[in-house]
């Protein structure tokens, strides 16, 4: 059964001459890419994607935008694997309407007016497009039936991973072609940062905690991750991805760029720099832009890697669209001595009194002590008299 949700009027659309029927009427913001699509979406407009099973972190993009309604030419929750992407937008109260189809494209236009009803949505004067009103009880129904066939897609993932292991293991064991970027690794901890799940709670416990400020770490953020780093006022030292989800204010800010190339040559983040007339260098490896982040800080000679916001299960995998982690699980070998994930280090780690900063409280004690003396009469008056005592 649908869940009640108040209809969301277009602004410029009195809120009584809504049918009752109309859960949310407004301007379109149309993109096949969501994360493309939250770049520019306002509140109160109507998101337009085509995004098989809703991933949680653009789930999360949608709520936190405002978006009035969301309506998906594909399937939300196919029940392919267990996403909980479309039960995090249902539950925000948002009008989700699913599988309209690719006709949806062919009317829908950035900024033109889209009806959204219980049945179908209507684009502009245009017939009705029919659709799918989604509910929590059909998506908890669809994600119980995606787990009970999770047996097979464990299988298939495993499948996957193990050909890629056998195929082009050495292409992330051996040494790799390092860039030069002007920063001195030796030593230091590097905090890693992907704008994965719960990427802003692994940056607020590390705040509080008092791990950023006396360590001092050197920060990549791996494409988006640079724009999560700049929200908390933190300037990454080096961006690292495909930068096809990073701001040209985050490309600016001065940190290190270092694109993504892959084993064939191609090297789209580069593309974007070079429009943007940014200099940059390459780094040539297999794997994902978070596993190249890591190696490429292992082999500069970090002490300690901390991970944020990673994607570490087969879920978080499916979600990004990867059949496979296998190179993932092959930095991870490799790397593994030294890298640790952020909530480890916000529970181990503890707020730290210097020896250095103890010897200084105590210095700054006695000094307060002997200028009471010098100015105080009574003092100088007890310090006579216990000096005469001993004459």
């Amino acid at each position: 059964m649908a869940l009640p949700v108040e209809p969301t009027p277009d602004p410029a659309t009195p809120e009584s001459s809504l049918p009752p029927e109309v859960l949310a009427s407004g301007s379109a913001r149309v993109d096949t890419r969501t994360k493309e699509l939250l770049r520019r979406i306002r509140p109160g407009e109507v998101a337009v994607i085509d995004h098989e099973d809703l991933d949680r972190v653009a789930a999360e993009g949608l709520v936190a935008a405002g978006v009035s309604a969301v309506v998906n030419a594909a399937a939300s929750a196919s029940g392919r694997y267990p996403n909980v992407g479309p039960l995090l937008v249902v539950g925000a109260g948002i009008p989700l309407l699913d599988g309209v189809g690719p006709e949806l494209f062919e009317q829908a236009r950035e900024g033109g007016r889209i009806v959204v009803t219980e049945g179908g949505v209507r684009v502009g004067d245009g017939p009705m497009l029919p659709g799918a009103r989604q509910s929590s009880a059909s998506i908890e129904a669809a994600i119980e039936g995606a787990r009970r066939a999770m047996g097979d897609q464990l299988e298939r993932f495993a499948e996957n991973t193990l050909a890629y292991l056998q195929r082009e293991a050495h292409l992330l064991m051996d040494d790799p072609k390092l860039p030069d970027v002007p920063i001195d690794f030796r030593g230091r901890h590097v905090l890693v940062v992907v704008r994965g799940a719960d990427y802003r709670e692994d940056l607020e416990l590390l705040r509080r905690t008092g791990y950023m400020n006396e360590m001092h770490p050197l920060v990549i953020g791996v494409d988006g991750g640079a724009d999560a780093l700049l929200e908390i006022g933190v300037r990454p030292d080096v961006i690292i991805g495909d930068m096809d989800s990073v701001s040209p204010r985050a490309l600016r800010c001065g940190a290190a760029l270092v694109a993504h190339g892959f084993v064939d040559g191609d090297a789209p983040g580069s593309a974007v720099l070079d429009e943007l007339n940014l200099e940059h260098a390459v780094f040539e490896s297999a794997g994902t832009s978070e596993d190249i982040a890591m190696l490429f800080a292992f082999e500069k000679g970090a002490e300690l890697i901390v991970l944020v916001g990673s994607h570490n299960s087969m879920v978080d995998f499916l979600d990004k669209g990867r059949g496979g982690m296998a190179s993932t699980f092959l930095v991870r070998m490799k790397v593994g001595q030294i890298l640790v994930d952020a909530r480890g280090v916000s529970r181990l780690y503890q707020h730290r009194v210097r020896k250095r900063d103890l010897v200084l409280l105590v210095v700054a004690a006695l000094a307060t002590i002997l200028l009471l003396v010098m100015i105080s009469e009574p003092m100088r008056l007890v310090l006579r008299g216990f000096l005469l005592r001993f004459r």
